[in-house]
Parts: C-alpha cells; structure tokens; sequence
C-alpha cells in the first residue's frame, strides 16, 4: 500500500490533482478579505496599528472558518515579516525552543517573525508563559487564533501583552459574495435556483469555509436542470451548528435561554431550548436550568412555576428523549408567560449579606429555649409570647439580634401571588407596629 502511494505515478497524480477551493480563494491582500470589517476598517485598531506602522501582538478571537489563519498571513506579507505557524494541538515545548532559536537567527539578520499560534488556548499556562520573553524583546509577533474567550482560557499576562480582537460569523450577505468569488473562479453558476442558492448559504452557518466545501460538492454535480432547495437537501447534508458543551457557545445559549424567560417571550425561549437540544445538550442540564429560573425569575409570584418544572424532570426521567423533552419545553413555555418577581432571590441575597456583617450575634433571648434552670436563670425564654395565645394569632415581637436594627428584606412585587403575599406582609407589619406602641 505504501509502495503505491509512494510511486512516480502517485506523486505525478498529485501534481495534477486539483487545488481545493478554499485555496484557490485564499486572498492575496487584506482589502480582498471578505466581511471583518470591525477589524479590517480602516478606523479599526487593526487598521490604525497598520496605518501607523506599529503592529502588536494579536489573539483572533472567533468561530471556525471566518479568516483567522487567512487575515494572519496577510498581516505577515503587509508587514514584511516572515510568517511561521504551529498548531498549539501538535506542538510541545521542545518544537517551541526551536520555533524561538529559529526567530532569534531571522531577527539578527534583519527579518522579524510574525508567529501564528492556532488553538493557542490548548496551551498550559505554563507553555503561554513561554511565550511572554519572546514577546518583550521583539523576538516574535504573536498573533494566537482561539474559538474560545480569551478571559478564561489565556493567562493575564499574555492578555496584557497582546490585543483581543473578535472576528464574527460571515453574514449572508458576506456568503453570497463568497458564492459570488467562487462561481468566478469556477467560471460558471451553480446550478442552483433561488431558493437553493439561499438554502445553500444558510447551510454554511456563517462559516467561509464551510460553504466553499459544500460549493464543491455542488459544482461537481451532473445536471442539466437547476436544483430547487427540497432537492439540494435530499443530496446534501446540512451543516451541523458549532456548539461546545463545555465552551462559550453553551454558555451563550443558556444565557440567552434564560434572559429570554426572564424577558417573556415564549418563543425565543422555546427557540434557544430548541438550539440547545440540538447541539447535543443533556436534557437533563437543561431541566436543572430551568427550575433554577423558576426560583430566581418566578419565585412566589407563581409557586406553581417550581412545582411544573420539577413535574417536567421527573416526566422527562420517566420518558426518556426524545419523548421526555417535550415536558421540558412546555415547562419553558409555562415559566416565559409565568409573573416574574426576583423579590425572594434579592431577599435571600439581603440575609446573605447581613448575616455575614452581623457576624455571631446571638438570638434575642426571649425566643431561647431553657431546656436548664441555668439557662432559666440567665434570662432564656423570659417574656416570649405565644403567637396562638395572641390577638389575631400574632404578638409582634422581635425576633432579631437585640443590636440589629429590623431590615426589609423580602420586598415582593405586585405581580402574580406576591400581590397578594405583598397585602398579608403590609397586614402584618401593621399589626407589629400596633403591638409595639400599644
């Protein structure tokens, strides 16, 4: 097997195979480089560094497919360094000593290094802190390249050394350029109509070099008739969404998840769920996120929210997916249109805070047990009032450290239940100023 790879035949075959696509198109210039206008603008830092003559190190920060690598390289060539990459999946410490040795011998000759870092953040904090030398004394420009955020993944002190810089998912309009550059190249259409071309380029989901990939499976198709969106999706499989169970886009959706509760609105709700579930979320995350919204957004102004949410995961437990998520969306159909109050959440948070300042200050001694005659004699349980025994079963007393003056902190909101829990909570803090001045 190996011989026949490795025959003259096999090289000469190479030879005339064709470039991919995505190669072909690879810009020469930057002006050549499709959408990133944020960053490529001729205002945008990036743009100012250029202007000025005075480029820095960079961390691209963005999804796959949208000119990390492309925008990179065409940095080295405007700017007259010799451009080097490495892939922070393969590369170790050792290849890394010599990637700087080879860039400290470039630099005595008079030519810089601009070091491209892919997937820098698989770097150890150890191995990012290799870099930070190189990267004083002009040794290396780095320019990294990271799908995930930067704050978490890449030490502080190559954060402060270099400037973060988001690139975005290609537009559709940004797409359609793209098919546009490439049927050019081709030199002919697809043989797509309308609703294929728009099919085709939502199938790419904003990655460049997604869609060029599936513009190749199509170009490399025999048909005389123009295919119509039904049957491109018959031969082609969609795209799937990027999503990392343990990255930023988890915690994006499930962001927008629950803000879009928050918010009221069923259908950007059931749309993120829906998002989410098909990125290959555990439904069962999803069902603990959603009673926790139920505590913190719904509280008391629906006490049923809870309940209905807790009534989902155990429906969901019992079904099993795909059959059991279907209880967990209703459950968020149920807490969007749910009254929303926080007043319990802000109240707890009221008595985290004044526990921590009042530190160990005991009960006041009067509601005490005196279980000894020691205790008895110290005063324990002395003048406490019954509540039953009470005018309207309620005696006023204080029931906080004697040296705390009373707070508020359950503050509920005239909304749902809490209206009415708001009408019992004014009815009784009447009777307990009554009580006190009576």
């Amino acid at each position: 097997m190996s011989d026949l790879f490795d025959s003259p035949e096999a090289a000469d075959a190479s030879k005339n195979a064709p470039r991919p696509l995505a190669d072909r198109l690879r810009p020469s210039t930057l002006k050549d480089v499709i959408g990133q206008e944020q960053v490529l603008g001729s205002e945008s830092p990036l743009g100012v560094m250029l202007a000025s003559n005075s480029l820095g190190s960079i961390i691209f920060w963005g999804p796959p497919g949208v000119g990390k690598t492309t925008i990179a390289r065409l940095l080295a060539d405007e700017t007259e360094l010799e451009f080097v990459q490495i892939s922070a999946i393969f590369t170790g410490m050792p290849e890394l000593r010599k990637v700087f040795e080879s860039a400290k011998l470039r630099r005595k000759n008079g030519r810089g290094t601009l070091l491209f870092v892919d997937e820098i953040h698989r770097f150890n904090k150890a191995q990012q802190d290799g870099f930070l030398p190189h990267m004083e004394d002009g040794t290396i420009l780095l320019v990294g390249a990271t799908t995930e955020n930067p704050s978490f993944e890449l030490n502080a002190a190559v954060l402060s050394r270099a400037q973060v810089m988001v690139l975005t998912r290609l537009s559709i309009e940004d797409l359609g350029r793209l098919m546009a550059r490439a049927e050019r190249e081709l030199g002919y259409e697809l043989p797509l109509d309308e609703s294929a071309r728009d099919a085709l380029l939502e199938m790419a989901d904003g990655d460049g070099r997604a869609l060029l990939n599936l513009i190749e499976q199509v170009a490399a198709w025999k048909t005389d008739v123009p295919l119509d969106s039904k049957a491109l999706a018959q031969r082609l499989m969609r795209r799937a969404a990027v999503y990392d169970k343990g990255g930023d886009e988890h915690y994006n959706l499930i962001s927008a998840l629950h803000k879009s509760v928050r918010g009221s609105d069923p259908d950007a709700a059931l749309y993120w769920f829906a998002r989410m579930l098909k990125g290959g979320e555990d439904p069962r995350y999803l069902a603990r996120r959603i009673t926790r919204m139920a505590v913190e957004d719904i509280g008391l102004a629906d006490p049923a929210a809870q309940a209905h949410c807790l009534h989902a995961w155990q429906v969901y437990e019992r079904l099993g997916s795909p059959e059991g998520e279907l209880a967990l969306a209703q459950a968020v159909t149920y807490l969007a249109l749910a009254p929303k109050s926080n007043a319990g959440y802000a109240g707890y948070k009221k008595a985290m805070a004044a526990a921590a300042k009042t530190g160990s200050e005991p009960p006041p001694k009067h509601i005490l047990n005196a279980p000894t005659s020691l205790m008895e004699e110290q005063g324990y349980g002395a003048g406490y009032a019954y509540d039953h025994d009470a005018e309207d079963g309620f005696s006023g007393q204080n029931y906080f450290p004697e040296t705390m003056d009373r707070p508020s902190l359950y503050e509920p909101v005239e909304r749902g239940f809490e209206r009415e829990l708001k009408k019992r909570q004014e009815y009784f803090a009447k009777l307990r100023a009554k009580r006190q001045n009576g």
